[in-house]
């Protein structure tokens, strides 16, 4: 007898079923249901509430806390120039954390029960349901459960007057990635700069998965080599 493959009830909670999917799951999880009604992720309503947020949530929570950051760095000594050049360094830092953390945890590839679960939870959600308005943005509550050791970590590795500034940059560069995320999925980009970074992102989502895991930039992706070809390229490459 041969075991009859396990599938995925979408008018079901989705949670607990992904993880019954086994190997079948990666394949599964990037075959993308392109609708703005997400689905449900949990029978209980406090656990699918914790899962639903607002794009505007983001800098609403968020933003005041880089202002607090900053004005502490100001209070402890450091100059309006001082504390500029350490929030841009900030941003660029969380640019390479928001390619890493893309490209080696959200896309590792799982195929246990609980490997799977926790995937889907993360990133696979977003790639089956990639238009899902309430789920673009990380939940402001895990964020600020891993703030946390952030904060903890930069006052090892710098001194106490710089990790204020350093840490309001990095939080500034997640602002700015997440409402950019929402707004490559959701928005109507007027201008060449903004139109070219949907369609890149896009891409990532559409065309090809394992390539393109910068969000408000390609520049990680053409340092590490994961630029994905165009088109273009790549019928000239098969002619």
């Amino acid at each position: 007898m041969v075991a009859q493959e396990f599938v995925v009830d979408l008018d079901k909670p989705l949670v607990f079923q992904v993880g019954h999917l086994g190997e079948a799951y990666q394949e599964w999880v990037h075959q993308p249901i392109v609708s703005k009604e997400g689905p449900r992720f949990f029978k209980s309503d406090f656990w699918e509430f914790l899962t639903l947020n607002r794009w505007y949530s983001i800098p609403i929570i968020w933003l005041p806390v880089v202002c607090w950051y900053t004005a502490k760095a100001f209070k402890m000594g450091q100059s309006p120039p001082q504390i500029a050049i350490i929030l841009v360094f900030g941003i660029f830092i969380w640019s390479l954390m928001e390619y890493t953390l893309h490209r080696f945890l959200f896309h590792i590839k799982t195929k246990s029960y609980w490997g799977n679960t926790a995937h889907y939870l993360l990133h696979g959600c977003h790639h089956k349901h990639p238009q899902d308005g309430l789920r673009l943005v990380f939940p402001p509550t895990a964020t600020a459960i891993l703030l946390v050791p952030l904060w903890k970590i930069l006052n090892l590795i710098s001194t106490p007057t710089v990790a204020p500034a350093l840490f309001a940059g990095i939080l500034l560069g997640y602002v700015m990635y997440d409402c950019t995320h929402y707004y490559l999925h959701n928005g109507q980009p007027r201008n060449e700069i903004s139109k070219s970074l949907k369609k890149y992102h896009l891409n990532h989502h559409f065309r090809i998965q394992t390539k393109g895991f910068g969000i408000t930039s390609s520049l990680w992706d053409s340092v590490f080599g994961t630029l994905p070809q165009t088109k273009s390229h790549e019928k000239e490459r098969k002619q």
